[in-house]
């Protein structure tokens, strides 16, 4: 019976049902956006999600667990392309959490590799830590590897960085021998080395220790155990391919895109070099837009622009100067997708965000790819083999061309960066724009760490109340505490939260809202028997504490000191009514758009609220309308709002909204209104109705892939909307129409204007050809052609061109110059010059160059037509009159 062919599916699944018949529990794969570990922009291995349960922070769902998880590096980038490398990969691990250890992991890898996958157990090469002896003892007694069959390595050690706090400890890796055809053919080639022929298939962490963070390791209390196999590389082994990239993961992408591009995968080395890198690429940013990674300037939005750049110039160089990453997701995704499902959910989410970053990518590389080329070549003719740091930065703030980008095609060209020059231009910018802001400073930063750690979580009881009683439990003045704080002599009225200095008051609950999730903190009035502070906002800077920032208006405060806090509750009604109207906006939004939409931003203030959202193209007015009715009707029937603290998996479950990227409490606030449940911190009415009316006040573009609606509640809704009625009623009674009539009247205005214009065009062309017929008529000979230079009256460039047309519709060879004076005071002019004469050497930018010199402005052009102008028309006609002669000195 012939075997089954090992696809990379049936390799996953027989990991998986391995460990989970060896009493494993089989958990999901967690999101690339790390939800729990703030040390890495993205998830990079398999043991992320379970760093809690290894250092004793939770109780793991069960002792064993497997999972096949997906990971995103960029430490090998500059490899991608190569046999191996990889952007984004899928992890196959196994975990014990103080159940096994080195022994049980030894044994379950030898075993599934040599019995379950048949790998020949003499291609297998084990390495381990350099003073890990007991794990050489254990390959020998389980796998009767000999001693000298095993490597000592330094690199076998694992952590999350020489000084990231957590778990770290030895490690073994195993090695497959790919055959002497591989290899470097040097006589100390063995696993670590750095050629094709040891490939590094599966790690084994023996987790036993946790590092503080400044090089101190601690024995854990549970040894543990993690490991990570990369399933590409083991799909290549099985499926007996050359690289990672002929394997059923990776050819079928491949293939799309060489057919996007007009060529054959095998065909050309560098052209297949560049075929693997978009793969790759291509792969790797669906998944991080599908787990709402978005493209910024930033964090891991940074790395989505990085990695989409360099797949769009390894596009360029197979010759695609169109989109073309969004145009394959559907492959990706059907590969995919029965392991991640998430991935056609969010379908076309990640199209349009693909597709839209490409499209505003695509003129940044055209350019800056030409301009770098240029600088190259300079310096190749100069003699020089590195570019200057400054003109790498130039390229960089002045056409966004990213410093990566910049090092690799200098590279491709045998040159170098000075990068030195570069950070330190860099450096320079940021200094010269540096600004300090709010909390920001330095020294408070310490003082709230100080705080923090000092003091418990401010209580907050602003759900319930807007008023109620507390203590004083610190005061900070100059970032500085302070005991006590005074009124000024003379008080700066009226405050605002940017008024400096701002004193800040703790206390040990507050009814004040400290600003987050998009809501601005709460502002009001702090009295006690000695004196009054005004809070002209609320901030959370550190921790749980609330902090409000103010002054003293009179008498003092000092610590212990019991205050009645009031929240300006006007100010508190607005905001609540506009951030509840943000959960029915968002709401509205996917019903009319799609689940796909997705919250990016938001702020809710007591005058209005805006709200960012996923979208690929402007809503038209319908859509608008649509929105605005759906958001009224939920208002009229209102519906109460329901708040209810839950675990924050049960939220997840429930349906709940929650915002990729956003760290959320466990358990966690659930507020639900109508068909709208988001996870919510915020301040909210008690009942839909409360927010009285709704109404979009612009829907805009706020960034690539972007859009953004403006809107008013309540009574800024009614005032505005009023407006518009007194604005309609205005226009009407000027037009002597009724308002019902106003938009039949502008109509018929419009079809007014559109009839005058078009008689008044015939009247000018009719104008035209009798100025031109006079101005041919009174050609200058030059040289045995016509020179028409003359100043007429035009009301732009295009109506000079269409005089100039018309000119030479009576003349033969001729040189043609028009001048207008502007309504700014200026002048403009165009100059032609007959295609018979440009051969003769007259040059049309030559001779525009001269005028605007004579003008005191700038012009040129090509050799058949140029323009130029002026601020000032002075001395206009005389310059014009000289025009035949300066063509006959030019020519």
């Amino acid at each position: 019976m012939p075997k089954k062919t090992w696809t990379s599916s049936r390799i996953r699944e027989t990991f998986l049902k391995y460990f989970g018949e060896n009493g494993h529990k089989l958990m999901p794969s967690s999101s690339l956006v790390p939800h729990n570990d703030p040390t890495v922009f993205l998830t990079t291995a398999g043991m992320q999600q379970m760093v809690p349960f290894f250092l004793g922070m939770e109780t793991p769902p069960a002792l064993r667990m497997t999972s096949s998880q997906k990971c995103f590096r960029t430490v090998d980038i500059d490899e991608v392309g190569d046999a191996r490398h990889l952007t984004f990969f899928e992890m196959l691990g196994n975990f014990s959490v103080g159940d096994y250890f080195k022994r049980g992991a030894i044994t379950f890898a030898w075993d599934l590799l040599t019995k379950v996958y048949g790998l020949e157990p003499e291609r297998l090469y084990p390495s381990v830590y350099p003073a890990d002896d007991e794990a050489i003892t254990l390959w020998g007694e389980i796998a009767g590897i000999p001693a000298d069959r095993i490597t000592r390595l330094e690199d076998n050690w694992w952590d999350r960085g020489p000084t990231t706090p957590g778990p770290c400890g030895p490690d073994s890796e195993i090695y497959y021998d790919r055959g002497e055809q591989y290899g470097c053919g040097r006589p100390t080639c063995a696993p670590g080395c750095d050629c094709d022929r040891y490939l590094e298939i599966w790690n084994l962490v023996f987790m036993q220790y946790n590092q503080d963070g400044q090089g101190n390791k601690e024995p854990l209390k549970k040894q543990n155990i993690d490991t990570g196999m990369g399933l590409e590389r083991l799909s290549m082994i099985l499926q007996k391919k050359e690289t990672v990239f002929e394997t059923d993961l990776f050819l079928p992408i491949i293939k799309k895109f060489a057919q996007i591009a007009g060529t054959t995968y095998g065909k050309d080395l560098k052209a297949d070099t560049s075929l693997r890198v978009i793969a790759d690429h291509g792969r790797a940013l669906v998944f991080l837009a599908g787990d709402g990674v978005l493209p910024s300037n930033e964090g891991r939005g940074y790395i989505f622009r990085r990695v989409l750049r360099r797949a769009v110039r390894h596009g360029k160089l197979l010759g695609l100067d169109r989109p073309f990453l969004g145009e394959a997701a559907d492959t990706v995704i059907e590969l995919m997708e029965g392991q991640y499902p998430e991935l056609r959910t969010n379908r076309d989410r990640i199209v349009d965000v693909l597709t839209l970053e490409e499209r505003k990518f695509g003129q940044t590389l055209t350019t800056g790819l030409h301009l770098l080329g240029e600088k190259l070549a300079d310096l190749e003719r100069a003699g020089q083999h590195e570019l200057p740091g400054a003109d790498a930065f130039a390229l960089y703030d002045t056409h966004g061309f990213p410093l990566e980008l910049t090092l690799e095609v200098a590279q491709e060209h045998g040159m170098t960066v000075n990068e030195a020059d570069f950070k330190a231009a860099m450096g320079r910018q940021r200094q010269q724009s540096k600004t300090k802001h709010g909390l920001a400073d330095e020294r408070e930063d310490e003082l709230w760490t100080h705080l923090t750690a000092t003091l418990p979580p401010t209580g907050f009881t602003g759900y319930t109340t807007t008023q109620g009683t507390s203590r004083v439990v610190a005061l900070v003045a100059e970032s500085q505490p302070q005991e006590m704080i005074t009124a000024p002599e003379t008080t700066p009225v009226p405050l605002e939260p940017t008024s400096a200095p701002l004193l800040a008051v703790l206390l040990a609950e507050t009814p004040f809202y400290a600003e987050s999730g998009g809501q601005v903190g709460d502002q009001g009035v702090l009295r006690s028997p000695t004196g009054t502070f005004q809070v002209v906002d609320t901030q959370r800077p550190a921790g749980g504490l609330i902090v409000h920032l103010g002054q003293m208006t009179e008498g003092y405060l000092k610590i212990g000191s019991e205050v009645q806090a009031q929240v300006d509750e006007t100010r508190r009604d607005a905001t609540r009514r506009n951030h509840s109207a943000t959960h029915l906006l968002h709401r509205a939004l996917k019903d009319l758009l799609g689940e796909s939409v997705v919250q990016q931003g938001s702020l809710v203030e007591p005058h209005r609220l805006r709200f960012d959202f996923n979208h690929p193209r402007p809503l038209t007015p319908a859509e608008v309308e649509q929105i605005d009715q759906a958001v009224n009707e939920w208002i009229r029937h209102n519906f109460p709002v329901n708040t209810a603290l839950t675990p924050l998996d049960e939220a997840k479950r429930s349906g709940a909204m929650a915002l990729f990227g956003e760290k959320y409490p466990d358990p966690v606030r659930v507020v639900t209104m109508g068909t709208s449940k988001e996870l919510c911190g915020g301040t909210h009415v008690a009942a839909t109705g409360q927010i009285g009316v709704y109404v979009t006040t612009q829907e805009i573009s706020s960034a690539a892939g972007i859009r953004r609606i403006e809107a008013l509640t309540g009574q800024a809704a009614a005032t505005y909307l009023m407006g518009r009625k007194h604005l309609v009623d205005a226009l009407a009674s000027r037009l002597q129409t009724s308002p019902d009539m106003l938009e039949q009247r502008v109509a018929q205005l419009a079809a007014d204007l559109t009839s005058a214009r078009k008689e008044l065009d015939r009247a000018q062309r009719e104008s035209f050809r009798d100025e031109a017929a006079r101005l041919a008529a009174a050609a200058t000979p030059v040289r045995g052609s016509s020179v028409v230079a003359a100043s007429v009256i035009a009301p732009s460039n295009e109506a000079l061109l269409e005089m100039n047309d018309r000119i030479r519709e009576r003349l033969g060879p001729a040189v043609i110059l028009l001048a207008t004076k502007t309504v700014e005071g200026g002048a403009t002019f165009v100059v032609t010059v007959s295609p018979e004469l440009t051969s003769q050497g007259w040059h049309a930018g030559k001779i525009a160059q001269r005028v605007a010199e004579r003008l005191g402005g700038k012009g040129g052009g090509r050799p058949e037509s140029a323009r130029g102008g002026s601020r000032s028309a002075a001395h206009l006609a005389e310059i014009v009159a000289e025009v035949p002669e300066m063509v006959a000195t030019l020519s």
